[in-house]
């Protein structure tokens, strides 16, 4: 198993940047396919990125794709979401999410979940 806590999160004005980490225990980090979803007031959790096991590929939603970058660094265990060009429309609590197979983006594919870090994007 593996554990997953994130940090990172808080308010900034749009158009402003934040990264957010997600540090992994447990078993190896490597082991896993790990990706980043959101999830807003009132509105189901959606995807958002994600990442093989290596670090080689990565996949992101269309709302987000050229704003953010997911990377990891099984080294340290971590995995992190850089996000730039911030909307209000990204105000979520964002969670990272580990599986044990390849990549996917449906909640449902995920094991593992951190328990969220707020992100607050003011207009």
């Amino acid at each position: 198993q593996v554990q997953l806590v994130e940090s990172g999160g808080g308010l900034v004005q749009a158009g402003g940047s934040l990264r957010l980490s997600c540090a992994a225990s447990g078993r190896t980090f490597g082991t896993y396919a790990a990706g980043w979803f959101r999830q807003a007031p009132g509105k189901g959790r959606e995807f958002v990125a994600a990442i093989d096991r290596s670090g080689g590929s990565t996949y992101y939603a269309l709302s987000v794709k050229g704003r953010f970058t997911i990377s990891r660094d099984n080294a340290k265990n971590t995995l992190y979401l850089q996000m730039n060009s911030l909307k209000p429309e990204d105000t979520a609590v964002y969670y990272c999410a580990a599986r044990e197979w390849g990549v996917g983006s449906r909640e449902m594919e995920y094991e593992y979940w951190g328990q969220g870090t707020q992100v607050t994007v003011s207009s």
